[in-house]
């Protein structure tokens, strides 16, 4: 049976598959995106200004993979979910309500990486027994750096 693909050349049923998973990887982003920014609005204490900083950093950079994410889904042929209540739903990371205190807040992020982190990782594999170049990419890329980011954020708070 000749595999059905998709406008970029892709088989059409693991581009499905691999929309499926990057949605669920973009309901959690929007997640971890909220909650970075409620971090940067309501850190106090010592530590405020290093860590405003740091946690505008950290929402700005999810706002740019919520965006690649979703582009990619829309380039394997797929719509990117785009309602809260659906973030909700498909989202494993939970809101994090009224923290202020530094430390809590990057135990919430960590926790966050605990759930990105392996959906990343599983996309790359999905990524790459369907031949996706630049799903595969992208979740490299992200791997990377959240890892360096999980060292870096555990070094701080320990």
């Amino acid at each position: 049976m000749k595999k059905q693909l998709n406008k970029i050349g892709l088989d059409r049923i693991e581009s499905k598959s691999l929309s499926e998973k990057l949605n669920t990887l973009l309901a959690n982003y929007q997640i971890f995106y909220m909650n970075t920014r409620g971090f940067h609005w309501n850190i106090k204490g010592t530590n405020f200004f290093e860590l405003h900083l740091k946690f505008e950093e950290l929402y700005n950079d999810s706002l740019i993979k919520i965006d690649e994410i979703a582009e990619r889904i829309l380039t394997l042929g797929y719509t990117p979910l785009h309602t809260y209540s659906d973030y909700l739903k498909e989202a494993s990371i939970k809101e994090a309500k009224d923290i202020s205190n530094g430390e809590q807040a990057i135990k919430v992020i960590l926790k966050g990486y605990e759930t990105l982190l392996p959906l990343e990782r599983e996309l790359l594999d999905l990524a790459s027994d369907s031949n996706d170049e630049g799903t595969n990419a992208l979740m490299s890329d992200y791997i990377r750096e959240q890892e360096k980011s999980v060292w870096m954020y555990s070094a701080y708070i320990n």
